[in-house]
């Protein structure tokens, strides 16, 4: 796994040239993560990989991903690389959503590049909603309010949950945080 990460893009690298970068680049400018956050991940010591799956054109990735790669800026014990769904199905297969091809994916790695638990596609708040009442509405209706949600949050859904899966692969005995 250790050759796969490192032969893949960075946030940075990954979004360079899509068609839709303009909107990654407005997204990351306005992405904050927390100081609490990067703190807790310097605590865990060690390197740390983020390997996720994504694709440009992905509407939970573009909420999701700049947030995460502002956790890494404040944090250099973590580093991020985007791996492209669609060409690696291997890996895709082995982290299915309820059988779905659902993205991001983001695969925790410790320093040796093993993983150590997953996340994704969406925080557990903002799924649980989706499969649920998301269903009950048209798709056209849904993804203004699934894009509202991400705003109001300001990513710190996800920063919460991978922390904490980072603080659980690490060994660290978790606590619920505000």
């Amino acid at each position: 796994m250790r050759d796969r990460y490192l032969a893949t893009p960075t946030f940075d690298q990954s979004i360079t040239g899509a068609v839709n970068e303009a909107l990654w680049r407005a997204v990351y400018r306005l992405a904050r993560a927390p100081e609490e956050y990067a703190a807790r991940v310097r605590a865990l010591g060690g390197a740390w990989h983020l390997l996720v799956l994504s694709e440009v054109w992905c509407g939970d990735s573009v909420n999701t991903l700049p947030a995460l790669a502002r956790l890494t800026e404040g944090a250099p014990n973590i580093d991020l690389r985007i791996i492209e769904r669609d060409r690696n199905p291997d890996l895709m297969d082995t982290h299915l959503t309820n059988g779905s091809r659902s993205i991001p994916i983001v695969m925790v790695l410790d320093a040796h590049y093993v993983e150590r638990g997953s996340w994704g596609p969406r925080p557990s708040v903002l799924q649980e909603w989706v499969m649920t009442e998301g269903t009950l509405i048209a798709k056209e209706e849904r993804y203004p309010k699934i894009r509202a949600w991400y705003a109001r949050d300001r990513g710190r859904s996800t920063l919460e949950e991978v922390v904490s899966l980072l603080e659980a692969a690490a060994g660290v005995e978790v606590t619920p945080h505000a």
